[in-house]
């Protein structure tokens, strides 16, 4: 009996090893499973605290941006080339700009190859700067300088910055100063209507004085 004894109680041992094994391996994978979800919930925890602030500012400067780019979209070329000039240069605060005035020869009488100011003009300039002053903002000006296409090239990039160079003296002598003002020369390069009637190229004789903030 005993050898027959033997040989039964082998199978026996045999399926309690197997239904240990199987014990021990579901204990494995839910152990597994518990650390995969704890590793889940820490991972949604660092996103919830760390990732999402983040994405939230990106979000906001992204709409800045697109705000930016829709702003500038709405401006003529020159306003927008003033624009990116003053912040290349770091001199805007926020980038925006605000509003301009046009001195042209229909209202201030820029003679051919002149840059002198007549009072028509001057007097202008003298209520733009007291606008300027009531507004009270640190803002940054940009004077941009017209021709119309009588004349060289060479000569009517001199003529436009000494235009513009003429108002920013008088607008510093009102009061504003240098380093917030800056000028630049177009020549007869961005006409604002035609050069072939006199009364185009009065038009295009003219001082553009761009306000930023």
């Amino acid at each position: 009996m005993g050898p027959v004894t033997a040989t039964l109680s082998a199978p026996k041992l045999k399926k309690e090893w197997v239904e240990q094994m199987a014990k021990q391996t579901i204990a494995g994978v839910v152990l597994l499973t518990g650390f995969s979800l704890g590793g889940c919930l820490a991972t949604q925890d660092y996103v919830d605290k760390h990732v999402a602030p983040v994405q939230g500012q990106v979000s906001t400067l992204q709409g800045q941006v697109n705000d930016h780019q829709s702003h500038l979209a709405q401006l003529d070329q020159t306003s927008r080339e003033a624009l990116e000039r003053a912040e290349a240069a770091g001199k805007l605060a926020e980038g925006k700009f605000l509003y301009q005035m046009v001195l042209s020869d229909d209202s201030v009488k820029f003679p051919t190859d002149s840059s002198k100011l007549s009072p028509e003009a001057q007097s202008r300039l003298m209520d733009f700067v007291s606008k300027l002053k009531n507004d009270n903002k640190n803002v940054y000006v940009e004077i941009q300088g017209h021709t119309d296409s009588t004349g060289s090239d060479s000569i009517n990039q001199r003529l436009g910055e000494e235009r513009a160079e003429a108002v920013r003296l008088f607008m510093n002598q009102q009061g504003v100063p240098l380093n917030r003002m800056a000028t630049i020369s177009y020549g007869d390069k961005a006409p604002v209507a035609t050069n072939h009637t006199r009364a185009g190229r009065a038009q295009n004789r003219r001082v553009v004085v761009i306000v930023m903030a």
